[in-house]
């Protein structure tokens, strides 16, 4: 199986890395800023950054981009809209949509790592209605339901 990617700026493996697995046991790719200036989000602001790439991600898989840990532990920075997904039909410019939790502005610098790829297989079950559902031993339990 290969993910295809096409650069779409004259950045990408100049300036701005391609993806990259950043150790060998690394489960995703990381993504690079691909600005020519700093971009800076201003407290509590959001910001759709660039990747300068378009992916294929294969039949069956799904595209996965979630914010590096490093980011939101020690920048209070997330994804705007939590966790994102590419299906693998899509084929227009990936680009990360940032969040800064924080009362502090935060800059992205060009070729900043900014988010992770991971690629996953996908089960797309056939829906089917019905009046009840099968029974388990939990059941309707929430929040909090198996004391832990």
């Amino acid at each position: 199986m290969k993910l295809q990617i096409k650069p779409l700026s004259d950045l990408i493996g100049k300036d701005i890395p391609y993806p990259y697995y950043a150790t060998a046991g690394a489960a995703a790719l990381d993504l690079h800023a691909c600005l020519e200036v700093p971009v800076t989000i201003p407290a509590g602001g959001r910001a759709l950054i660039p990747t300068g790439l378009a992916v294929a991600i294969p039949d069956g898989c799904v595209g996965v981009v979630a914010v590096r840990s490093s980011m939101g532990i020690r920048n209070g920075i997330a994804l705007s809209n939590g966790i994102g997904v590419i299906d693998s039909d899509y084929r227009g410019p990936l680009g990360v949509g940032l969040l800064n939790t924080t009362g502090e502005p935060y800059t992205v610098r060009p070729g900043d790592r900014v988010a992770q790829l991971m690629v996953l297989p996908v089960l797309c079950p056939e829906i089917e209605v019905v009046d009840e559902l099968p029974a388990t031993e939990r059941g309707q339990g929430g929040l909090g339901s198996t004391g832990r």
